[in-house]
């Protein structure tokens, strides 16, 4: 019998659409799900996973549920759910627990039934269920074969438990792989976070100095696309190799007190707490605009900004106006949350595809090797992230070469 929570199931007509859209782009994905629906490879098992609920992440559900999962879903951001597509969901035999606007203690209660179901196979997106099982629910953790991890700030976290001794379960860091990160990261952060921004504020970003922190594969892409709209684009990094790469890459840099003064637009891209705190927000000029693209509502410091005005109002969806002490005016966007899931849908589904390709590869991958597994954080095999590229390169109707037999020898050989 199915379980759920959602906030109206009566939009699931409406999610359906949705879902079916998203499936048409993401055909990587379904002719997996096609491939391996038969043989049910999954049939007895149990998934919990803590993912944005999207139509995307509604394919892939719907994906290891045709391979014969009893899929458990709740959301990896309070706001980030869209609630037609979890009605869908519901109707559809997954357990879902998710609705746009959970507090944090409906947020929580979610996360701990999906630790509470017993299941099998873990696959998470910020690491808040895999530290959740590790910290309150360790016996849980007995029955776990392994988990998956979608985001950067979940494998950090699992690295530091791996560090630490107390990891329980292997996991593959899905985020890592090739196909997640140069994709993914960069192109569907960097492409959505605009659409955010816009959605909240529909300025013009041409013309606007757009200060970007961070410039890893999430940065980057901000940082691309940005300048794509005819932004003029800073970058503050703390790392002097990906600062010395974004100055290649024709971007100036300077340190975070620089460019709180100059700054119309800043995003926030590092996965790390307090990058724009009270002595950067005091410096900044009237109206500066502040958003976040990474996990967590961290970055930019709500509590600093909260301390250091007089008010704040709600301008329009998901704009909020801050008045500091001296009249000026900053305005934050989504709470500080993903920007990109919470004013906007979150990456295009042509992206996605590959992303959630190599999730379902790993829990193929984790049934049949996980118990062979000690507890470690494990890249996805080569193998594997070149099957999910070559799939999408025959989805778009693209061949490649191939190495012909003496290349191969050429290259396994030291002499010339």
């Amino acid at each position: 019998m199915v379980e759920y929570k959602v906030k109206d199931p009566s939009l699931a007509g409406e999610g359906r659409k949705k879902i079916e859209w998203a499936e048409t782009h993401m055909p990587v994905l379904m002719l997996l799900r096609k491939r391996y629906s038969e043989e049910k490879p999954l049939e007895g098992y149990r998934v919990s996973m803590v993912l944005h609920v999207t139509k995307e992440t509604a394919v892939l559900a719907r994906t290891v549920k045709a391979w014969g999962a009893e899929v458990y879903l709740a959301a990896s951001n309070p706001l980030s759910t869209q609630d037609d597509v979890a009605a869908a969901l519901a109707e559809d035999g997954i357990n879902v627990f998710a609705w746009r606007g959970m507090s944090e203690g409906e947020y929580f209660w979610a996360i701990e039934k999906m630790a509470s179901v017993n299941p099998d196979f873990v696959v998470d997106d910020g690491g808040d269920l895999h530290v959740y099982i590790h910290e309150k629910k360790r016996e849980a953790a007995e029955k776990i074969i392994g988990g998956t991890e979608e985001t950067t700030t979940g494998v950090i976290r699992l690295r530091a438990l791996e560090k630490a001794g107390r990891l329980l379960y292997p996991v593959y860091a899905v985020n890592d792989a090739y196909t997640k990160f140069l994709f993914d990261n960069r192109y569907g952060t960097g492409q959505s976070t605009v659409d955010g921004i816009l959605r909240a504020t529909n300025i013009l970003l041409a013309g606007k100095r757009v200060v970007v922190a961070g410039y890893g594969w999430v940065g980057r892409g901000i940082a691309m696309r940005m300048r794509g709209m005819g932004a003029r684009v800073i970058v503050t990094e703390v790392d002097p190799i990906r600062a010395l790469e974004a100055v290649m890459d024709g971007f100036e840099v300077m340190s975070m007190d620089e460019a709180a003064k100059i700054g119309d637009v800043f995003v926030t891209a590092t996965g790390n707490t307090d990058v724009i705190r009270k002595e950067h927000i005091l410096e900044m000029k009237d109206g500066a605009i502040l958003a976040n693209a990474g996990h967590f509502n961290v970055e930019v410091s709500v509590i600093d900004l909260e301390e250091i005005s007089t008010g704040k109002r709600l301008i329009r969806p998901y704009l909020e106006e801050y008045r500091l002490k001296d009249g000026k005016r900053i305005y934050l966007l989504a709470e500080g949350r993903l920007v990109n899931l919470v004013a906007a849908e979150g990456h295009p589904s042509e992206v996605m595809d590959m992303s959630f390709a190599n999730q379902a590869l790993s829990l193929l991958r984790l049934k049949d090797e996980g118990r062979n597994l000690k507890p470690a954080v494990y890249q996805v095999p080569r193998e594997q992230d070149e099957m999910v590229a070559r799939l999408k390169l025959e989805s778009m109707g693209i061949r490649i070469d191939e190495l012909t037999e003496k290349q191969k020898k050429y290259l396994a050989s030291w002499k010339i």
